[in-house]
């Protein structure tokens, strides 16, 4: 069982800042993925940190002595990525003047870290697989076949799974690169992480050139803590280096910090309930979130006045049994609310709510059993009301940004996470 203290010793010697319960849930996979031989996919958004977790692994694994090489697959042409994992003999293609030995071969006994996988051709996705399945490989312009014994360590910040539908990943890499997952929270989904992080670039900035760190008051700590980051830690030290160089003022207020983030793109606070499984769960929040509990709270004091007016509508008048059994829908008014009790099991001419029993009485016949039924079941044709216009919102923002699903989430103020669960669980194409 991995404790407390070796978490916090992981994060100070690879120099991780935050205390946030996700992000200690991904430390602690990683670390225990660490010394065994498994394949690890790292997931999390762009500028979220992914590499820290590939050194993480290495260091700790009984490969530590080997060597470590980080790949960006975005990074290299589509013509000469296998050459570059896999190498080449010379003549093999135009420029090839001599042979070149590949990353697999340099790291055999290593680790190799292979950042964007996402991004990698198919036809290279192949030549990986077999070096996953059995440690082979060709070079580019060889019939050899070679061996290697390299850990592979991958990281994405697109959804693969969607990528495997649309054909540009293949499926069976898929499942044997995420033997072991490890998602890295977005910045936005760290809390109070954001200030220790700015508070850490601005000392590194003020140790560096020698001037006076600054700080931020409160307001402008809650102000910073509201912003969504799509940049992630990246953009959180663009940030804080900017503020250092600029202001001559080193006490940060919340409209000085506001110069600073671009307009339109604070968001309300997310609630936040703990945990750390990494996944979709309760921890998921957004503003849309508080709204929708604003929302089904003011449906539940709804239902509740439907249930007392039913319920005078049957007993024949509005007696104080049946106030006093709804007296919380009275709390918040601003004057006390008081009902006498009388002979006639009516209300006084004193109470604030009154109906004529009389006229009820005469009248009986007016009222259809529909219209009680109505009544009954109304929260039932209300009941799938939000989520028809939860669809709609989100297809508007897809629709908005072309399908393209980072830009849409945060459009939503949701993470991508939680927009593609909710386009799987309201089959949106």
């Amino acid at each position: 069982m991995i404790t407390a203290s070796e978490i916090q010793s992981v994060k100070q010697r690879f120099g991780i800042i935050g205390n946030s319960p996700l992000l200690n849930h991904a430390i602690q996979v990683a670390m225990q993925a660490s010394p065994t031989e498994m394949t690890v996919l790292i997931t999390g958004e762009s500028g979220s940190g992914k590499e820290s977790f590939s050194k993480i692994i290495h260091s700790l694994s009984v490969r530590k002595h080997g060597k470590f090489i980080a790949i960006n697959c975005g990074a290299i042409p589509e013509g000469t990525i296998d050459s570059e994992l896999f190498g080449h003999e010379k003549g093999s293609f135009t420029g090839a003047h001599e042979a070149r030995k590949g990353y697999f071969e340099v790291t055999d006994g290593g680790s190799i870290f292979l950042d964007e996988i996402g991004e990698m051709p198919l036809g290279t996705q192949a030549r990986l697989l077999r070096v996953l399945e059995n440690g082979e490989f060709i070079k580019v312009g060889s019939s050899k076949v070679q061996k290697t014994n390299v850990r592979v360590i991958a990281a994405t910040n697109v959804n693969l799974i969607k990528a495997v539908e649309k054909g540009k990943f293949r499926e069976d890499l898929y499942y044997r690169l995420n033997t072991v997952p490890i998602f890295v929270p977005p910045l936005r989904e760290r809390g109070e992480d954001i200030v220790l992080l700015f508070r850490k670039f601005t000392t590194d900035f003020s140790e560096k050139y020698k001037v006076k760190p600054v700080s931020l008051d409160e307001d402008a700590k809650t102000l910073l803590m509201k912003f969504p980051f799509p940049g992630n830690i990246r953009q959180l030290k663009n940030l804080a280096e900017q503020i250092s160089l600029l202001e001559q003022e080193r006490e940060i207020d919340a409209n000085t910090l506001g110069r600073y983030l671009p307009t339109g793109q604070t968001r309300l606070p997310a609630a936040y309930t703990g945990g750390g499984s990494g996944k979709d769960s309760s921890t998921d929040f957004s503003e849309r979130d508080i709204l929708y509990k604003v929302l089904f709270d003011m449906k539940k004091d709804m239902h509740e006045l439907k249930k007392l007016v039913l319920e005078s509508y049957q007993s024949g008048g509005l007696n104080s049994s049946i106030i006093n059994k709804h007296q919380n829908l009275f709390e918040d008014l601003d004057s006390p609310v008081s009902f006498e009790e009388t002979n006639s099991n009516v209300p006084s001419v004193n109470m604030p709510l009154v109906i004529d029993s009389q006229k009820n009485e005469n009248n009986m016949d007016d009222y259809e059993d529909e219209s009680i039924e109505d009544i009954i079941h109304e929260e039932d044709d209300n009941s799938l009301s939000l989520e028809r216009k939860e669809k709609e919102m989100i297809i508007r923002a897809l629709k908005k940004h072309n399908n393209k699903r980072k830009y849409a989430a945060s459009d939503l103020g949701i993470s991508e996470r939680t927009l593609y669960r909710k386009i799987k669980q309201y089959d949106i194409e």
